[in-house]
C-alpha cells in the first residue's frame, strides 16, 4: 500500500499547488487589470495561440481554451 499512499499524496501536493498558483495568478492580473485597463483584452487575444502539450490521445487543445475562457470571464467580473 505505500506505493498508494504515495501517489495519492503527489496528487494532492500537486492539487495544492495548482490551487494556490492559481488563486495568486488570478488575484494579481485582477489588480493589474484594474491598474491597466486591457491586460485582459490581450490576454483573449492569446487564446488562439494556446494548446494542450499533450502527446497522446488526452490532448484537448480546445478543453484548454475553454477553461483560459471561463478563467477570463471569472477575472472581468471580479476586476470590473
Amino acid at each position: 500500500m505505500p506505493e498508494t499512499t504515495d501517489l495519492k499524496e503527489a496528487v494532492a501536493s500537486e492539487r495544492q499547488r495548482e490551487l494556490a498558483v492559481e488563486h495568486l495568478l488570478f488575484h494579481a492580473l485582477v489588480f493589474v487589470e484594474r491598474q491597466h485597463p486591457g491586460l485582459i483584452d490581450h490576454l483573449e487575444g492569446s487564446l488562439e495561440r494556446l494548446g494542450d502539450r499533450a502527446h497522446d490521445d488526452t490532448k484537448d487543445d480546445e478543453a484548454v481554451k475553454g477553461v483560459a475562457r471561463l478563467f477570463l470571464e471569472s477575472l472581468r467580473k471580479s476586476a470590473a
